[in-house]
């Protein structure tokens, strides 16, 4: 392929510019030594298929302060071609720490009450709007907390795990959930079993072992979803990826007929890029999903925009680097408080409501991600190398055949680059904390 034509689009808060557009052209390398950064188009690396946010009911709550205009808007802005181009959703099953309020589908041993009707106030109605925005959108499912009267603890918050007693009747119960989504014309296309199954939260919580993981999967629920024909994408352990790896090599020692397609992680210990490198390389057939990340707790500073957002950027970069298969961000939308929720864990979001809740703003952090998520479509992960650490870089090659990079620079300093493709380059000059993509078609 002849790369002759150069699109930069450019992030800079201090400059008060956002996905501000610029044209240029690729010219012949002469003797380029320095400041280089060399794109392999012809060095695949993983498929990634795509870019998502959770909509809790927190979230929906947030949303249905808003009036219609404005409610179509964020949909846009998030889900269609023109916005971040997200295709992945995630949501709970009962509820979350960010819900309203403390809830689950039945509370009788033999499930005769179970019901969403609760969904349908304000999540169910949520997502119908995505998905008319988005027809290919593609929703995961977790529960944070099986109901009270099936776990050791009689509750749903503070940790205790399933009674095994009850691992019959709760994979009925997920099962009845999928169904009762399904009914509502919203398809369950992924499902993990548990958010951070190895973590006793003051909210929903709920232990799991890989073994107890891995029997309730393979004895009881993957046998009922076969039985009634549901066909979904079974994930595994929804946690922090500082654990990851041994976790994941003792399940799918024992997950030997690859009933679980892959495994979601979350970001809040740090980076870890070393983790998702080793599995992507052991388990290749294996999906590696990240299901939620942050700013929130301790890491919650409204006001630091800039570090805020380079907190996103720096992760997806590099999970993706790393083998990340998809990318799904935590609540697309809060208060300007950052809930509500029934815990008071607030946390930022990349997109907030004023403090008049009849409109909304977009944080930094949205347009960081969206300088990855808008300009990948079908695109493969492709190699590359770069001349500083002081720049995080990722490369990929669309279906169109076009190369998109992405440049964040993570210094205090002005750093130049010469981007080298096909013995032709572009050459540039990013200042400090700025993200860029460049589209060379």
């Amino acid at each position: 392929m002849e790369y002759t034509k150069v699109k930069r689009i450019i992030t800079n808060e201090k400059k008060k510019l956002y996905f501000k557009e610029y044209e240029s052209n690729l010219d012949y390398v002469n003797d380029i030594e320095f400041n280089k950064i060399n794109i392999y188009p012809e060095l695949l690396k993983q498929k990634f298929i795509g870019f998502g946010g959770a909509v809790t009911e927190s979230v929906a709550y947030s949303y249905s302060l808003l009036n219609e205009d404005n409610k179509n808007n964020l949909i846009k802005d998030y889900f269609s071609n023109d916005g971040l181009n997200y295709n992945f959703i995630r949501t709970h099953i009962n509820s979350s720490d960010f819900s309203l309020s403390s809830y689950s589908y039945s509370n009788e041993r033999d499930l005769s009450d179970f019901s969403i009707d609760h969904d349908k106030n304000m999540l169910i109605p949520m997502i119908k709007n995505i998905i008319n925005e988005n027809k290919n959108i593609n929703i995961l499912s977790t529960p944070w907390s099986p109901p009270e009267f099936m776990k050791s603890n009689n509750s749903m918050l503070n940790g205790g795990y399933l009674k095994e007693e009850y691992y019959s009747l709760y994979a009925e119960y997920l099962v009845r959930y999928i169904n009762s989504y399904n009914d509502e014309g919203i398809n369950i296309n992924y499902l993990n079993i548990q958010n951070e199954l190895g973590a006793s939260q003051i909210w929903e919580s709920c232990l799991f072992t890989y073994e107890n993981e891995y029997i309730f999967i393979n004895k009881y629920l993957y046998p009922l979803l076969k039985k009634n024909n549901i066909d979904i994408n079974l994930l595994c352990f929804d946690h922090n990826k500082d654990n990851i790896y041994d976790y994941a090599k003792n399940i799918f020692k024992l997950d030997k007929n690859n009933i679980i397609k892959g495994i979601g992680y979350h970001y809040y210990t740090g980076d870890h890029f070393n983790n998702i490198n080793i599995l992507s390389k052991l388990y290749k057939d294996k999906l590696l999903i990240h299901t939620e990340g942050c700013c929130g707790l301790s890491k919650f500073r409204k006001r630091r925009s800039i570090p805020n957002a380079l907190i996103y950027a720096h992760d997806i970069i590099g999970d993706i680097n790393n083998g990340c298969n998809a990318y799904i961000d935590w609540n697309i939308l809060l208060n300007y408080k950052g809930g509500p929720n029934h815990t008071g864990n607030y946390c930022y979001s990349p997109v907030m409501l004023t403090k008049n809740n009849k409109s909304y703003k977009k944080n930094l952090a949205y347009y960081y991600i969206g300088h990855i998520s808008k300009y990948i479509k079908n695109a493969t992960v492709i190699e590359h190398s770069k001349y500083t650490s002081d720049l995080s870089v990722l490369s990929f090659i669309n279906k169109d055949k076009t190369i998109t990079i992405i440049i964040l620079n993570e210094s205090k300093k002005t750093l130049p680059y010469n981007i080298v493709i096909n013995n032709k380059c572009v050459s540039g000059i990013i200042n400090p904390y700025q993200i860029e993509t460049l589209i060379i078609s």
